[in-house]
């Protein structure tokens, strides 16, 4: 038995499920110091729904569209082009995290759900055709077929989670409704270009971990100012230090 776990053949599912194990103690033991393990992976997660593709302003030069021929300047079409491109690989990438329940169930809860499926489908995949033939698959081809069965696997066991976790205590809040709510830099000095870590706690005490830089250019928030945050920014946010003693609750 002990060999047929340890087999090279089945090495990435022993890794996946030793991978598991490990993040399960590591959140145990966050939550147990007042660290949000789920939520800072939440916060470095884009939102599902299709995001907003800022395009850069240009000054469009003068032309005559009356010209034979005339068309949009070339500059013009390259921004347009790269605007749609960027805008359609977003949006893909938004619905295969929206498919995977991503935003309705921690990310962490979902990865843990993948490995443990990409894990124990591996090695029943390896037991059945060992017990057929004699001997294992090759390990790329059953991970392979491991992970294909993973994918669905997951959907399932997140939306079925989705139905019955806390809506009111879950990770998966929509990180539009941070904007305007105190928080606190945690790690680092937050400057343009440059983002600290903040935590931010929801009305419901769940504390959150997230990316944020000043809103204002030049200016540098310290670790441990209480600030303001006043806009997403991607995946991170912007923030203004916090100069109202009456909004707090970051701590």
């Amino acid at each position: 038995m002990i060999e047929f776990i340890l087999a090279d053949q089945n090495t990435p599912f022993a890794v996946a499920l030793g991978l598991m194990i490990a993040i399960a103690l590591a959140e145990g033991v966050g939550t147990l110091m007042g660290l949000g393990l789920s939520s800072m992976i939440d916060s470095l997660l884009p939102e599902v729904d299709l995001p907003d593709v800022d395009v850069p302003d240009i000054d469009a030069p003068d032309f005559d569209a009356d010209v034979p021929g005339g068309s949009l300047p070339s500059d013009l079409e390259v921004v347009g082009a790269n605007a749609d491109a960027t805008a359609a690989g977003q949006g893909v990438f938004s619905r295969i995290l929206g498919w995977l329940c991503f935003g309705r169930v921690p990310a962490l809860v979902i990865f843990v759900i993948f490995l443990t499926g990409f894990g124990v489908l591996g090695y029943l995949l390896q037991g059945f055709v060992q017990s057929l033939t004699g001997w294992m698959l090759p390990g790329v081809v059953a991970s392979g077929a491991a992970f294909a069965g993973a994918l669905p696997f997951t959907r399932t066991t997140a939306l079925g989670l989705s139905k019955v976790m806390p809506k009111d205590e879950s990770d998966a809040v929509s990180r539009t409704s941070f904007v305007g709510r105190p928080a606190l830099i945690v790690q680092g000095n937050a400057q343009k270009g440059l983002p600290a870590q903040a935590r931010l706690r929801d009305p419901t005490g769940q504390s959150h971990y997230l990316q944020v830089e000043p809103d204002i250019d030049d200016e540098v928030l310290e670790q441990g100012a209480e600030v303001i945050i006043v806009r997403q920014l991607g995946a991170g946010f912007t923030a203004i230090r916090n100069t109202n003693s009456s909004v707090s609750g970051a701590h």
